[in-house]
């Protein structure tokens, strides 16, 4: 497997993109792009819901390759959902941020009772989107991708678990990011592609000109073609 990067040190390959995309799909096209040195190695794409699935979709079809997904869950605080004190996964695993906790005075009933309604919704969508949660990473080379990245909890969630199943490599593939948190994620996993990494950033919606929300059944009709 050629590496397209500088040298055997260098993880990281951020592109000068610094344009708003079209959509997810010219996001995925252009990281398909960026990841055609994968085409021919056993890969298997892992994109987080649900508009991670859109941008994988793409990627998927380019490398010919197989499609699944992971869902890691956002653990929001009692003020603003949006505000991330940590992820949880569906075994329970979790990344919890101590400093934003610690800031905010977060009372572990509070992060008890967030962790429990977010692993409800992670069944939830487990379920209807792939029927279980078997996976099989072992030895195989997984590229987790989503539709951007803000704080990074989710990502370094699931990071963490597939750590856990053994893969042989772990590569990241994000359109938009921090360049501070990609630097952080970086740091996890083998390697990093990354099309932009903007000195101000407030949403990953901002980077694009059509963000719209995609709902369960699209993202099913996405994933059904792919057969493990």
């Amino acid at each position: 497997m050629q590496f397209p990067f500088h040298d055997k040190f260098d993880k990281l390959l951020v592109f000068k993109h610094n344009m708003k995309f079209k959509n997810r799909n010219d996001a995925g096209l252009q990281l398909a792009i960026r990841l055609s040195w994968l085409k021919g190695e056993k890969t298997i794409i892992l994109a987080i819901p649900r508009g991670g699935v859109v941008v994988a979709d793409v990627i998927a079809k380019s490398l010919n390759t197989i499609l699944d997904v992971v869902v890691p869950r956002k653990l929001g605080t009692p003020y603003n959902p949006e505000l991330a004190i940590g992820a949880v996964m569906h075994d329970n695993s979790s990344y919890i941020n101590e400093y934003v906790i610690n800031a905010l005075r977060i009372e572990p009933d509070f992060i008890r009772a967030e962790t429990k309604l977010q692993l409800k919704e992670i069944q939830r969508r487990l379920i209807i989107f792939r029927g279980n949660s078997d996976y099989d990473l072992k030895d195989k080379v997984v590229i987790l991708v989503d539709d951007g990245v803000a704080t990074g909890a989710t990502m370094i969630s699931a990071i963490l678990w597939i750590k856990k199943q053994k893969p042989k490599l772990i590569i990241l593939a994000i359109p938009v990011a921090p360049n501070e948190i990609i630097r952080k994620l970086n740091e996890m996993v083998d390697r990093t592609v990354v099309l932009y990494t903007p000195k101000e950033f407030s949403a990953v919606g901002e980077f694009y000109e059509d963000f719209t929300q995609i709902n369960d059944e699209e993202v099913v009709n996405m994933i059904k073609k792919y057969k493990l």
